[in-house]
């Protein structure tokens, strides 16, 4: 892994991390009404805490895209994972918790599930798959879990709806960095007509704009205790899986390798559930109870 990867990647997951919170702050205060609509969007571009989130944002999956361009998904996703770590970071300035034996736990198991994860499997590049229905395949089972996520969660927004979206979300930006990566290569190999010509970077703009909505509905209507850790540990498992899949990532897969690739992955995910439920992050406002409408006979 070479530094100018690992400074690209860090430096986004700060960004995102930064902006995710400032996000919250704004969108919990958004009506209910907006919920998964993209009005949501229209209100909250009159928030200047959430102008400033978004812009973090937008300059962290610039800086993701340009990691993602140099260096394999199944390297630069657990990376930026930790921008949960620099969301807590955040959150503990307004909330003044401390981090405690569950931050410790947490960002000990995030950073080492990271670290055991890239030892253990040595990621490198190779050569994306000619198999079509592969990458349809992996590609609209990702959707198609977000869709059947989404679907449930309009259900229960108040109840384990947030967490659901906030996963719907996680697993369609991992597959946005996987077309990211894909449209960068077509820019290397022919330039612009070669990017404009393809269906990628369109699939990247809706995807990231309907990641978006799920996203601000998520932090709309519940903490950052319920959302984040869902985003965070959904959006890598889904970019190495693509990654994998059809990217031409290569991972090792002699049985010790597998093993540890399996810890690290599951301490990344224990982790992020310890540090996204950490009493430092802000509860969120209390949303207002709708008043019934009366019918009138």
């Amino acid at each position: 892994m070479s530094l100018q990867i690992l400074i690209l990647a860090v430096t986004a997951a700060c960004c995102l991390g930064f902006g995710f919170v400032l996000q919250q702050n704004a969108a919990q205060k958004a009506p209910l009404s907006d919920f998964l609509s993209p009005r949501i969007l229209l209100d909250l571009m009159k928030v200047p805490r959430w102008l400033g989130g978004i812009g973090l944002m937008v300059v962290g999956m610039a800086l993701g895209a340009m990691a993602l361009g140099q260096g394999e998904i199944s390297l630069v996703e657990p990376l930026l994972a930790t921008n949960l770590l620099f969301a807590l970071m955040l959150s503990r300035r307004q909330t003044k918790q401390p981090l405690g034996r569950q931050g410790w736990s947490g960002l000990a198991l995030l950073a080492g599930g990271v670290t055991a994860f890239i030892v253990a499997g040595q990621p490198t590049g190779g050569t994306a798959t000619d198999d079509s229905f592969r990458q349809w395949l992996i590609i609209g089972l990702m959707i198609g879990v977000a869709l059947v996520l989404t679907t449930y969660a309009k259900r229960s927004r108040l109840s384990a709806g947030p967490a659901l979206l906030a996963t719907a979300a996680g697993l369609l930006y991992g597959v946005q960095d996987a077309l990211t990566r894909v449209t960068g290569e077509r820019f290397a190999d022919g330039g612009m007509a070669q990017v404009l010509t393809g269906w990628q970077p369109y699939a990247v703009v809706a995807l990231g704009l309907t990641g978006l909505i799920l996203v601000q509905s998520a932090f709309e209507t519940a903490s950052l205790r319920m959302s984040l850790p869902a985003l965070t540990a959904a959006q890598p498992l889904a970019g190495i899986l693509c990654g994998v899949g059809f990217l031409g990532d290569r991972l090792r897969t002699d049985a010790g390798a597998l093993a540890w690739e399996a810890a690290g992955l599951a301490g990344i995910v224990v982790g992020i559930i310890l540090l996204g439920t950490h009493a430092a992050m802000p509860c969120g406002a209390a949303q207002p109870k709708r008043t019934p409408v009366l019918q009138t006979p």
